[in-house]
Parts: C-alpha cells; structure tokens; sequence
C-alpha cells in the first residue's frame, strides 16, 4: 500500500508533518515580494540550525551578489517571520571578504554535502576560513545543496550550526534530499519570471521612450495596465478617458467605433481566428491635435486562455509629445558635435532652420553651416532626409 504521493506507509512516517508546508511555501518563494522569505525561516526550522542561506548570486569584485538569510531568533522559542536583514555584518563580511576564501562551493548538483565530508574538523580549524569567518560568526557545521535550472542559474543552500550542536544526522540529509527537485524547479520558476519581467521592463521602458502610450485590455474590454503616458492622457480625459475600467472616447460615434472595432478584435481572439489592427483618431477640444490609437491583438499561448489575460494592446500617438531623443546618443550615433545634435533634434521635432536658429540664439549662418556639417556626417542631403534619419534611428532609446 502507498499513499497519493507513491510513499510506502514507513517511509511515509518518517517524513516531517511540516513538509508539505514546506513544498508549498518553496513553490510560493519566487512570488513573494522577498523571495523564499517564508520558505527559509520553514527550512531552518525543521533541520534545525542556526542559519539557512540561499545564494542566488555569488558575490565577485565588483557585484555584491543576493544572498538571503534566515536567523535563529536570539531568544530561545522566538519566532521569525522573513528573512534576515542585508546588512547583517555575517551577510556583509562573507559577501565582501571571504566567500573566495570558502571551501564549501562547485558542490556536485543535487547532491547532499557537508563540510566534514570535504573538510576534517581539524583541517576545518587550522583553515583562513574557519579563523577569518566561521569562528568570529559562531558557525562551524555546515550542510550544503546546490542546485542548477536549464537556464544555467546555479542556486546554493546551505544550513550552518554552531560548534557545540550535533553534527547534521542522516535523516536530516536525506530530507534535504527530497526537498532537492522541489528547490530546482522553484529555482527554475524564479529564474523564468525574472527573465520575463526583465524583458517586459526593459520593452516597457523602451516604448515610453518613444512617446507611445500604452494601454492593455482584457477580453472583457476592461483595462488591466497603462504606462505612464497613457495614465497622464486619461486623467486629462480630453478625447479620451476611462469609465470605470472601460476606455472610452468622448462623442457618441466615435466612442460607438472604438467599442466597435474592440469587440471584433477579442471575438476573433476567443474564436482563434486572425484579427486584423483597427486604427481610428481622437479628436480632441481646447485647440489640441487629434490622438492616434492603434488597436493590435494581443498574442496569446494555446494554454493561456483565462479571464483577466491580456487581449487587445491600444497604443496612442500625441503630436504634441515629443520623442525623448538623447542629444547625447544622437552625437554618439552620428559623430555630431553638441550643437549639431541639438540642431538636428529640433529639425526633427518640425522647426524651421530659422527658428532653430533663433531658439539656439545663432545666426542663420552658422545654423546652415552647422547643417552642412551635419549632412556630410549623416550621408544625407536634404532636410527631409534628415528628419526621417532621426526618427527613425535609435536615438530616442538612449
């Protein structure tokens, strides 16, 4: 007889009440706002040592690396709820000085090693580490786990006790064992949603950059996210603004066209089929240019059907934004002098020669040789050229 998990009733037995907890809280760990901060103070408890630590990233010269840690509170029977603060001098002291000097690192994968497997407590004593570190931080046992996902991120468990507790039992070890798939995949899952959310910052960052506001909708037509552009366009509800959760435009007819061309892009979304992007313009009061919206499906995976998932991304022009171009990054681009980008930037944002002339406070000759310069530095010759040149170069990114 085995229970649902495939364990015979003795090996059932030996198992702690706490480890399916356990397994939650590791899963649970790349959620929390600090990562495994329930999941550690859990490990450290049921192995029953001083400290547990999780290096995400080795320390080197020049990066300080993520090292989490959960303490054994001072006072015996305290409890503890996160993790332990960064600055702690043992956080500090191991990630600044001596984590070249340890021993216990390039563990096998998924294997189980203590210190006094590698080390005899002898040659533990008479080592720089021991003398330099473990002996001014207390420590002296130490249990290790370290571990690999697919995308090559290697994650380091380790338990440390102190002198005078037992060394770790056998039982303990292998209930390090059994938890070792569990901290891989969580470790997998960590590393993936980190990567994600860095490409989505890094896409973000670069749309806002080009001035486009941004705006996601679900398949109910609610809205799920703006960017920061699109947040100050729908405050200033001139034209368009939000209704609730819904994106409206002002005037019936146009309102009646933009509810009109989003339900026909999420019922092709719930059909399967291909949508076509919908655009239509905003006009807008006070003497302000109409808006541009962009109506563009959202692709969806085969397995990422559900309610409140993204379904129709809306994108906004303003005219009367300009794009954060760098002047930096365009003389860097071009090999422009400072007054040339300068020049070339304003010429792009739809300023006359003379105008940039003026606003730049030079005469309308130094402007037409600044531009001369310019021309033969870019490979273009017309002014037109050089407008679309900026606009469409990389620039606005920097």
């Amino acid at each position: 007889m085995t229970d649902n998990r495939g364990l015979a009733p003795a090996a059932l037995a030996a198992i702690p009440a706490a480890y399916d907890d356990l397994v939650a809280a590791l899963y649970r760990g790349p959620l929390e706002s600090q990562p495994w901060a329930t999941a550690l103070p859990a490990l450290r408890q049921l192995i029953d040592c001083h400290v547990v630590s999780l290096v995400l990233r080795p320390p080197a010269e020049d990066d300080r690396g993520v090292i989490l840690n959960s303490v054994r509170p001072a006072e015996q029977g305290a409890g503890s709820t996160g993790l332990s603060d960064p600055a702690d001098w043992e956080v500090t002291a191991y990630r600044e000085q001596f984590f070249s000097l340890d021993p216990f690192v390039n563990l096998p994968p998924d294997r189980v090693v203590a210190l006094e497997d590698i080390l005899s407590d002898e040659e533990l004593v008479a080592s720089d580490y021991y003398e330099h570190y473990l002996k001014s931080a207390g420590l002296f046992r130490i249990l290790g786990l370290d571990t690999v996902e697919p995308g090559g991120m290697l994650a380091r468990l380790r338990f440390s006790r102190r002198r005078n507790e037992p060394r770790f039992s056998a039982d303990e070890r292998n209930l390090l064992a059994r938890i070792a798939p569990h901290l891989r995949l969580s470790i997998q899952l960590y590393a993936t949603l980190s990567r994600t959310v860095s490409e989505r910052n890094l896409y973000a960052g670069a749309v806002e950059q080009l001035a486009v506001a941004t705006i996601v909708l679900d398949e109910q037509g609610r809205i799920l996210s703006t960017n920061t552009i699109a947040r100050a366009l729908l405050d200033e509800s001139n034209g368009l603004s939000a209704r609730g959760q819904q994106l409206v435009i002002e005037g019936r007819d146009k309102n009646r066209e933009l509810q009109a061309a989003l339900d026909t892009i999420i019922k092709a979304q719930h059909r399967g089929e291909t949508s076509v992007v919908r655009a239509l313009r905003v006009p807008r009061t006070g003497g302000h240019s109409q808006l541009g919206l962009v109506l563009r499906p959202v692709p969806v995976s085969e397995w990422g059907e559900g309610q409140s998932s993204p379904c129709v991304a809306v994108f906004i022009s303003d005219p009367e934004l300009n794009e954060s171009a760098s002047q930096g990054t365009l003389g860097q681009l071009f090999d422009l002098t400072p007054a040339e980008a300068n020049l070339a930037l304003l010429l792009s944002r739809g300023l006359s020669l003379t105008e940039v002339s003026e606003a730049q406070n030079v005469s309308p000759h130094t402007a037409r040789a600044q531009l001369k310069s310019i021309f033969a530095k870019t490979g273009v010759s017309r002014q037109a050229e050089l407008v679309r040149l900026v606009l469409k170069s990389v620039a606005s990114l920097g």
